[in-house]
């Protein structure tokens, strides 16, 4: 049975991992911070862009961030003190019970299954960071504890990015997007988003990799005649960007604005835990693990 809807909806979240700073992001972006501890965060980044807004008028409103478990209690208690959470768990089972529903905040999808179960089970509300499983097998293994249809909420940030033109470019023939890092972890934050700009209900005709030397261009053709071609370069600066070439010319899109784009993907989850509007989630989900799957069999 799905959490009883509330005016307020109180939100645990769970889980750090080594180079994801969510929960102090996330938890910021509905309770507002304090910047004298958010500073020591370790994630330069997050005190930066949470300066540039206005607290707590850029709060999200109607649900805030109220219990915090991860695997450290220091740490659990350092995020509590800099993102304004007032109850700190010893077990994550804990918040069973004391919030409506749960954000799990870490991007190791390999944790994801063990650490979701509990709560899919007791029927909580879920969002879980990007990105869901690495295969199809192991995705389906966590859909499949779903007590309803629509529990689990699950996305690239990228996805509700103010700068994403979502179906304005017309006549797409090919697309090229890049992310710095790794394959398994920040492919996603490009494929979810180039998903977002045409019809990929469609089969991959054939799937090209190049891995070389810490970089990765995967290559698909799709049977509706379009080509993309994603890459990640490993430890090379860079930006985020997707550039949708058509007959007029090329459209691109660069990605910049972090915290509407987290604030965007997390006020969809409120609205989906209010009955506000339907989790489609699972669809470009499905798709974006299955390019994932393919991108590591080179």
């Amino acid at each position: 049975m799905k959490s009883e809807i509330k005016k307020n909806i109180k939100l645990g979240v769970i889980g750090l991992s080594p180079g994801n700073g969510h929960p102090y992001s996330w938890s910021a972006i509905f309770n507002g911070y304090r910047p004298e501890y958010m500073k020591d965060c370790g994630f330069p980044v997050i005190p930066e862009y949470l300066s540039r807004q206005t607290f707590p008028n850029d709060c999200i409103k109607g649900a805030s961030v109220t219990h915090i478990w991860t695997q450290d209690t220091n740490l659990s208690n350092h995020v509590a003190q800099a993102s304004n959470i007032a109850n700190v768990c010893d077990k994550m089972e804990d918040l069973i019970g004391q919030v409506d529903a749960v954000l799990l905040a870490r991007d190791d999808s390999q944790n994801h299954y063990k650490m979701a179960k509990p709560f899919i089970e007791a029927g909580l509300p879920i969002y879980i960071d990007k990105p869901l499983a690495l295969t199809q097998k192991e995705a389906d293994k966590i859909y499949a504890l779903e007590k309803y249809e629509g529990q689990i909420f699950t996305c690239s940030a990228n996805a509700f990015a103010p700068e994403l033109k979502k179906g304005d470019i017309k006549g797409i023939r090919y697309i090229d997007a890049c992310v710095i890092k790794d394959w398994e972890k920040y492919a996603i934050h490009v494929i979810e988003p180039t998903l977002c700009l045409f019809d990929y209900n469609c089969e991959i005709l054939s799937c090209d990799v190049n891995d070389f030397n810490g970089f990765r261009t995967v290559i698909l053709n799709w049977d509706n005649g379009l080509i993309t071609s994603f890459k990640t370069l490993g430890k090379c600066k860079g930006v985020t960007r997707i550039t949708a070439y058509t007959e007029n010319g090329p459209e691109e899109i660069v990605f910049h604005d972090t915290f509407n784009s987290f604030k965007n993907a997390l006020m969809t989850f409120v609205s989906i835990i209010k009955g506000e509007i339907r989790n489609s989630s699972r669809a470009i989900t499905q798709k974006a693990i299955e390019i994932i799957e393919r991108g590591n069999h080179a």
